[in-house]
């Protein structure tokens, strides 16, 4: 590369915003994901994770005028579970509640956000490392790419470890490989990675550095590797419904996600939502 390109791609990067105030209900003061950070939203099935997902996903693609940051998101979808037709309703929800009649029609402004999404689908964790190298031209290219989405991070785990048969190692590899090569993007391109990881129970002898837990039970599962890289872990659970209260409180779901880093700070953050048709809600 010549010296006026790689002066470009710098420049480019460190254009790059920063995401730190991507939530500011579920990270402590200040304490949301900085550049090349990486936050692993973890918890069993129909604890809220995807639409806690799409809920990031609209706040960054999302006009200034609507509360959004206005940068482009990438999201890689290993289960083939986005639903397009719920996030096109949560934006658009969104958007009829923040904007007046005079800020341009609905559909303009849609598509202007729905332009900043790209899509990837993988069916394996061979295809993943494949799109992680493919991305790497994305990111270098486009300074307002500035969230990877991965849902899930953990889709082939049990795919891995029967074809790495008895070996421990080569039930890894992939992912390992996955990890490294995300952790150079995170560090040439200054992304920030949201990664949903499904509650896998599995006895451990010790903890390692990079395990910052709440609970034995929830402790990380995945690679060495995937470990070093994760900053910031989401802890997803559904709370017991109430028997007191009205039928509307009954029926309404509550979603709580413990926030925890292994940055050196100590801050911790408990909060809770509900889902409706607008998305994401904060109690």
């Amino acid at each position: 590369m010549s010296e006026s390109g790689a002066q470009q791609v710098l420049a480019r990067t460190e254009a790059r915003r920063c995401l730190t105030d991507i939530e500011p209900r579920l990270f402590p003061g200040n304490g949301g994901p900085d550049h090349g950070e990486v936050v692993e939203v973890c918890g069993p099935e129909r604890t809220g994770k995807t639409e806690l997902l799409y809920h990031l996903l609209c706040r960054c693609v999302l006009p200034k005028s609507a509360g959004g940051l206005e940068v482009d998101v990438m999201f890689v979808d290993t289960d083939y579970s986005l639903d397009m037709f719920r996030l096109v309703s949560i934006i658009d929800s969104r958007l009829t509640r923040a904007l007046s009649p005079s800020a341009g029609s609905d559909e303009e402004v849609l598509r202007s956000c729905l332009s900043r999404l790209l899509v990837v689908h993988c069916s394996s964790s061979s295809q993943l490392l494949l799109t992680l190298h493919f991305l790497e031209n994305s990111f270098s290219s486009r300074p307002g790419l500035a969230l990877l989405l991965i849902d899930s991070i953990s889709a082939f785990y049990w795919l891995d470890r029967c074809e790495g048969g008895a070996s421990f190692s080569k039930q890894e590899e992939k992912l390992s490989k996955c990890s490294e090569l995300l952790g150079r993007l995170l560090r040439d391109y200054r992304i920030t990675v949201f990664a949903t990881c499904h509650a896998i129970r599995r006895i451990h002898s010790g903890l390692s550095s990079s395990s910052f837990s709440s609970s034995d039970s929830d402790r990380p599962y995945l690679c060495r590797s995937w470990q070093h890289l994760v900053t910031h872990r989401l802890l997803c659970s559904r709370q017991a419904s109430t028997a007191g209260g009205s039928k509307e409180q009954r029926m309404r779901q509550i979603f709580t996600v413990h926030c925890s880093s292994s940055t050196g700070t100590k801050a911790h953050r408990i909060s809770s939502f509900h889902v409706t048709d607008g998305g994401v809600d904060f109690t």
